[in-house]
């Protein structure tokens, strides 16, 4: 035993733990022996998650430790066992018996060599016959891990490997939220937003040795994370969809707005021009979205700032109104100059295609400023500050 008033653990090992009577034990004894074999002051952190099948006897019985975590959920329990434990190191893993716990010297080599995060890349370790479901294998961990480099430069190949090591104050100090399943992929999502050093070794996945399903629901998990990633995005969720709606708006309507549009044998006309109307609306919708947002996680914190920030910084509430106002009383003038020309006609039959293209313009510019008039005002509401 280590007296903990003198020197601090180096590392702690951290199971949740809900029902997993099947395999705690194997689990623990992998870990100690780790521990033991290595030389590496460390414990063994059973986050238990209120199981009722004799886990936390199972767990003591083999010298870890218990931490009871009322809150259900997979990140809730890592969460109050990160919060528990006392080492300077923290190593997560499930207590399926999937993850080999005696073999975690490359995630301390890494931490001690500066690491923030050290994640486990299954793919690069070797995952045994039936240990990964077949749509987990070449669908949805390949695209989440995609998607998470794409929106985040996290550089690892295995975003969800659940065996991963990292410093615990780093991590404490990320403030995750998070109770669910897609408690793995805020905490490598807001690492890398801080710029952590994130590192990868290779590690093994064996076929679990419950009886039992897994506590992981395929369809149900795959999409919080997927959730997660995008709300965690704005520019991907909003910004970049939304300018690429509003480029192609602005392209169409100004090639139809002086009359129709041949392509080959295809021409593009009056009704084209409606659709490329309601894209820009649509476009500008989604830019303002992006606005809010970031104003939004920026105000409570929830990410660091980033080079989107110092533009909307720059979209006071004065000059969003004052854009607002301009396209608004334009479209009003267009939409005026309509009625003036009905009226004008006594009221009856007037140039069709023509009179309509400057009615859509008037009305899209109206209605464009009137969004930018109330995401300004409601932006505003978003970052006052809070204490």
């Amino acid at each position: 035993m280590y007296d903990l008033s003198t020197s601090q653990l180096e590392l702690s090992i951290v199971i949740p733990c809900l029902n997993e009577a099947e395999t705690l034990a194997i689990c623990i004894q992998k870990a100690k022996a780790f521990l033991s074999n290595s030389a590496v002051s460390g414990e063994v952190v059973i986050a238990d998650n209120g199981s009722t099948d004799g886990s936390q006897a199972i767990a003591e019985a083999e010298g870890a430790r218990v931490v009871a975590v009322p809150r259900r959920g997979y990140g809730a329990a890592l969460i109050g066992g990160i919060e528990a434990a006392q080492g300077k190191y923290v190593i997560m893993g499930d207590a399926d018996d999937s993850y080999d716990f005696s073999a975690l010297m490359p995630f301390v080599e890494r931490l001690r060599g500066g690491a923030d995060i050290v994640m486990g890349n299954r793919f690069k370790g070797g995952i045994a016959e039936g240990a990964m479901p077949f749509l987990h294998r070449y669908l949805g961990n390949p695209v989440l891990s995609w998607l998470g480099r794409l929106f985040f430069k996290v550089p690892t190949g295995d975003f969800h490997c659940g065996l991963r090591g990292f410093s615990r104050e780093r991590v404490r100090a990320l403030n995750l939220r998070t109770t669910g399943m897609e408690f793995a992929s805020e905490m490598v999502v807001c690492a890398s937003l801080e710029k952590y050093r994130i590192e990868e070794v290779p590690t093994t996945l064996a076929k679990d040795g419950r009886s039992r399903p897994p506590h992981l629901r395929t369809w149900r998990d795959g999409w919080r994370h997927l959730s997660f990633l995008l709300m965690y995005s704005p520019r991907w969720l909003f910004l970049y969809p939304g300018l690429a709606l509003s480029a192609i708006g602005l392209l169409a309507g100004f090639l139809l707005f002086p009359g129709h549009f041949s392509v080959g044998s295809v021409t593009f006309d009056i009704h084209t021009f409606i659709v490329t109307s309601f894209l820009l609306v649509l476009g500008v919708q989604a830019i303002s979205f992006a606005v809010l947002s970031r104003k939004f996680v920026s105000s409570h914190q929830m990410m660091p700032p980033s080079q989107l920030s110092s533009i909307l910084n720059a979209l006071t509430l004065e000059r969003l109104l004052i854009v607002a106002a301009i396209l608004f009383f334009g479209g009003l003038a267009g939409l005026l100059n309509c009625t003036l020309q009905w009226s004008s006609s006594g009221f009856g039959p007037l140039e069709y295609s023509q009179m309509l293209r400057v009615l859509i313009a008037s009305m899209t510019a109206m209605i464009i400023g009137g969004q930018l008039a109330f995401t300004a005002f409601l932006s505003g509401i978003v970052a006052i500050p809070t204490r």
